[in-house]
């Protein structure tokens, strides 16, 4: 029986492909969007990852911090706003970081994963919002 291999990572450094200072929820916040990166970047970059088998990579480090609604919304938004799966997020995404300080933000993406796949879908297969 052949082992499956996914293809190679494709990596995208918050820092340094997308904005070094992320910022709010909305595009209407100004640069550096949650919304932005995710519509922008992230989605389509997971997309491609789930058709030809491969992994995204989210470089977190390079930055000071993140705001929690710029986390929400880049990676709870992948579930919420674009109707991925938590399991095809986790075959095809993986957030990295070096930086001690950035640890925590990791987490904190993640745990806004987890919670948006928690939330009750809606008509459309999105997770529904209070």
């Amino acid at each position: 029986m052949e082992k499956s291999v996914l293809k190679t990572d494709r990596t995208i450094s918050i820092a340094r492909d997308f904005f070094p200072h992320p910022g709010g929820r909305y595009r209407e916040s100004g640069r550096g969007s949650g919304e932005e990166f995710r519509d922008d970047y992230l989605a389509p970059a997971l997309e491609a990852a789930i058709q030809e088998g491969s992994i995204v990579v989210v470089d977190m480090d390079g930055v000071l911090g993140y705001p929690s609604s710029f986390l929400e919304e880049s990676f709870g938004g992948l579930i919420r706003e674009r109707g991925f799966s938590l399991k095809q997020i986790k075959s095809h995404l993986k957030l990295r970081t070096s930086e001690p300080h950035i640890t925590i933000y990791r987490d904190i993406a993640e745990d806004y994963l987890r919670d948006a796949a928690r939330r009750p879908a809606g008509p459309l297969g999105l997770a529904l919002t209070g």
